[in-house]
């Protein structure tokens, strides 16, 4: 079965954010979390600085439905250029407003509310949000008030 995921970029903070958004979703990493450390020397490589070891070099989890949230630390150190950008957000459809105020709820806490949950013209339970570590969220639920 073909699926789609997102994956984020971090400086040096992707277990703690992997850590938020664990707590948020409910559920557990596919695998463990893979470390820069594990990676075996590269032959034209230099060395891993000691404080890159413990670096996220891959982590997956699971959200809603088949959709998988990935990341990795992406460090100066180690040559990239990470710009947190407006361009993208994660999308999620849960099937309950309860369960939508509920994400919603977790995930805008230490973040910024960009658009409150409401009734929107199209006919849905819509909001959008910046989580504490600058990711992008709306949340759109299809089910009618009761």
């Amino acid at each position: 079965m073909s699926t789609v995921s997102i994956y984020l970029n971090f400086s040096r903070n992707t277990e703690e954010a992997f850590a938020f958004y664990k707590s948020v979703f409910g559920t557990e990493y596919i695998g463990s979390i893979a470390r820069m450390g594990e990676v075996p020397p590269q032959e034209g490589v230099p060395p891993l600085a000691e404080e890159d070891k413990n670096l996220v070099m891959h982590v997956a989890l699971p959200l809603l439905g088949n959709f998988v949230l990935m990341g990795t630390d992406a460090p100066e150190s180690m040559g990239f250029s990470l710009t947190q950008g407006n361009n993208a957000y994660i999308n999620l459809q849960p099937d309950t407003r309860v369960e939508a105020e509920r994400l919603f709820a977790a995930l805008s806490e230490g973040g910024t509310v960009d658009m409150p949950l409401q009734e929107m013209f199209w006919g849905d339970y819509f909001g959008s949000l910046t989580d504490q570590f600058g990711v992008q969220w709306m949340v759109n639920c299809e089910e009618k008030k009761a």
